[in-house]
């Protein structure tokens, strides 16, 4: 039995790595912004797979939020044997010169800094016990650029970045560092993207059959699995119709 916290879990690939884990009867620390669904995903895996369930309602781009909800965490749950940096999000497909201030700022505060104030208050606690898992999602945007992506690609172009950095700066510690790198994933990601459209959304995913969340969970499981002493460093994975940013095999 592991403790694992997931950032972004009322969602997408955070939540279905927390249905997952909740399967093998690991202990769940699940954070987000949106306390209710925190709670209705606390209820179905508590009621399916009995398994012990902790929520932490914050936004990871508060970083005194983020430093009181870990520091709020009861002793008993404070050895994490795994962290799953989920939570992050893209904004906009405007070439650079029409993209959004405000979104680029939101882009930066999630998926980056995000990132790090959640890892500067859990890597301590992993230090502690000389053993952890970090598993950070990261994306095909931080494999290659594509039109429209530019501050989103820096975005997850930093977390493959920081990603190996971690693993140099943590191999010490008997501390694991692993990327998840998907690309196209159906899930409120386009939605979220497209600022509420639903049919540009939509269309994101005509005429191929993308990844879900259950994919990009079921590759995490399989990274938290490993024996000890092997680790997965970096997991691209894409659907079937795509090889690339802007290559695809689409029956439209």
């Amino acid at each position: 039995m592991k403790t694992i916290l997931i950032t972004g879990a009322t969602s997408g690939i955070g939540r279905a790595t927390a249905i997952a884990m909740a399967n093998d009867n690991n202990r769940l620390i699940i954070t987000g912004r949106r306390e209710e669904r925190l709670k209705e995903l606390a209820h179905e895996i508590q009621v399916k797979f009995k398994s012990e369930v902790l929520i932490l309602c914050f936004d990871v781009r508060d970083k005194e939020a983020v430093k009181n909800a870990i520091n709020s965490i009861p002793k008993e749950w404070k050895n994490i044997d795994v962290l799953v940096n989920n939570a992050g999000l893209a904004l906009g497909f405007e070439p650079i010169q029409e993209g959004s201030i405000e979104d680029w700022d939101n882009m930066i505060d999630s998926n980056v800094k995000g990132l790090l104030y959640v890892s500067h208050h859990v890597i301590p606690l992993m230090i502690e016990q000389n053993s952890g898992h970090i598993i950070n999602i990261g994306s095909i945007a931080g494999k290659e650029v594509y039109p429209g992506g530019n501050v989103y690609c820096a975005t997850k172009h930093a977390v493959e970045a920081i990603t190996k950095a971690m693993r140099m700066d943590l191999v010490k510690h008997n501390i694991k560092v692993s990327q998840v790198a998907p690309a196209a994933t159906e899930t409120e990601f386009s939605i979220v993207r497209y600022h509420g459209d639903e049919k540009r959304a939509k269309d994101t995913y005509k005429g191929y059959k993308p990844l879900v969340g259950e994919d990009i969970a079921n590759v995490i499981k399989f990274m938290i699995e490993q024996p000890p002493h092997v680790c997965i460093n970096d997991v691209f994975v894409a659907p079937t119709a795509q090889a690339s940013a802007t290559v695809w095999n689409k029956k439209l």
